[in-house]
């Protein structure tokens, strides 16, 4: 009896990730096709990326997390699709599970990824992400994205989940600049998301929630084991939250004065 192989289409978004798109686009060359969706990168990673054989690329303007993944899902030819962040490295032994995986008739449509963070070159052991875990490989017509998040993106999925065993190697930690305004825009769009679900910005919250997420992090969650990374990583971490609460601020005070102004 002939059966037919099971395709995968591979999956990423990009901004600026020269430098480490390389190293993605090399770890799922095993795919049957690689879409890229890039929103106008201006370091070169849009050119690297037409110059890859195996690659489309498609650049299209970045609204938003949650729009550019449902865009860049539409694109893929195949059912199986696996979604990696540029930063993301799939290694030799992830890539034979994933490809096994898929050529198994099981109930499961969605897969959860454990991560292996990556300060700079060296692992991340705690600090909060030892436990980190996404949805990367996935059936598309069983999934979307919700609509009901902008960043940190989540799946609708139908049906049941399972999760690998390999790990995912994610260099999440570039250097201390490209991470801190990785946090800050993160922060930022969260606050968008708070405001749209009219949650309302809380004075303790801004002081309590990022102060809980430093010392949860550190110490809960033994980030002080990671020495100095550990440190940067969960100061960075809080800061994100007490840039959400900041911004919710600001964007109440704007909505504020733009009713005020619209008064007789």
């Amino acid at each position: 009896m002939n059966i037919s192989k099971k395709r995968i289409s591979a999956l990423v978004i990009t901004y600026n990730e020269i430098g480490y798109i390389e190293r993605c686009i090399n770890s799922i060359k095993f795919a049957d096709e690689i879409i890229v969706v890039d929103s106008f990168s201006t370091d070169g990673t849009y050119e690297y990326l037409k110059n890859q054989e195996k690659v489309k690329v498609i650049q299209r303007p970045f609204d938003n997390f949650t729009a550019q993944k449902s865009f860049a899902l539409e694109q893929a030819n195949n059912d199986w699709v696996l979604f990696l962040d540029a930063d993301e490295v799939v290694t030799e032994t992830l890539r034979n599970e994933i490809i096994s995986t898929v050529q198994i008739d099981s109930n499961i449509v969605a897969y959860w990824f454990y991560r292996k963070f990556m300060f700079k070159n060296n692992e991340l052991k705690f600090s909060g992400w030892q436990t980190d875990k996404n949805y990367r490989l996935f059936k598309k017509s069983k999934v979307k994205f919700s609509d009901r998040k902008i960043v940190h993106e989540t799946l609708d999925i139908d049906g049941a989940s399972g999760i690998f065993t390999s790990k995912l190697t994610h260099y999440c930690y570039k250097n201390y600049a490209s991470y801190k305004a990785k946090m800050i825009n993160y922060g930022k769009l969260k606050a968008k998301e708070d405001f749209f679900k009219e949650t309302k910005y809380n004075h303790m919250a801004l002081i309590f929630k990022p102060l809980w997420k430093f010392l949860n992090h550190y110490f809960i969650r033994l980030g002080f084991l990671d020495g100095k990374k550990g440190i940067i990583i969960c100061y960075l971490n809080a800061l994100s939250d007490l840039e959400r609460y900041r911004m919710l601020r600001t964007l109440e005070a704007k909505n504020e004065l733009a009713y005020l102004l619209t008064m007789p």
